[in-house]
């Protein structure tokens, strides 16, 4: 006998019984392979020497420098920093901002690149001054993109305006080039602003 298109057999019906089922079989089966594996297979990678190397030279830490900077009896604080290769040798570097701690107003900024010395027990070291307090200029902002350092630095036209009040604002960026950072401003027109 020959059944029409239109019966169905009740055993050839798909019930939620069927999917559990067929559900749990799959399941049991991806487990089961999840513990077979190559005679040589290891839970942890073997480590990257370069890697390993480069995580021992991590980034300066400015709280372990000594800046040439003289505050007398107040200590210096390290207001910003960013770190990157700024040089391209395959290390990182770190610029950091500081100025002596002061309850009221702002002291001037000295901005630093400080280097990792080749004594890993040794503090790091500061192998270039990009800005020094001496010149008597605030670091408002401080950018690492690549290896370019940005800044937006805050002084005074004249000795008249008051200390709380910077009235020159400029941009500046400093990039490594034949050996040493060179600071190039943006155009007066785009970086210059007068109060």
């Amino acid at each position: 006998m020959q059944l029409s298109a239109g019966q169905d057999l009740s055993h050839t019906q798909p019930r939620p019984m069927h999917w559990l089922a067929t559900a749990t079989a799959l399941s049991a089966v991806i487990a089961a392979a999840s513990f077979v594996q190559p005679p040589d297979a290891t839970a942890t990678p073997t480590p990257d020497p370069q890697v390993a190397h480069r995580a021992a030279a991590a980034a300066p830490d400015p709280g372990k420098v000594t800046f040439p900077v003289d505050c007398g009896p107040n200590r210096i604080d390290v207001v910003k920093k960013a770190s990157g290769d700024l040089d391209g040798n395959g290390t990182s570097e770190t610029v950091a901002v500081v100025r002596c701690h002061s309850g009221f107003g702002t002291p001037p900024s000295g901005a630093y690149v400080l280097a990792q010395p080749t004594d890993p027990k040794a503090a790091p070291r500061v192998v270039a001054t990009l800005l020094a307090p001496s010149q008597k200029t605030n670091v408002q902002d401080l950018t690492l993109r690549g290896r370019e350092i940005s800044a937006k630095l805050l002084s005074y036209s004249t000795n008249d305006i008051p200390r709380c009040c910077p009235d020159v604002h400029t941009s500046v960026k400093w990039q490594w080039k034949d050996g040493k950072f060179i600071q190039s401003d943006l155009p007066a027109a785009a970086s210059t602003e007068r109060a």
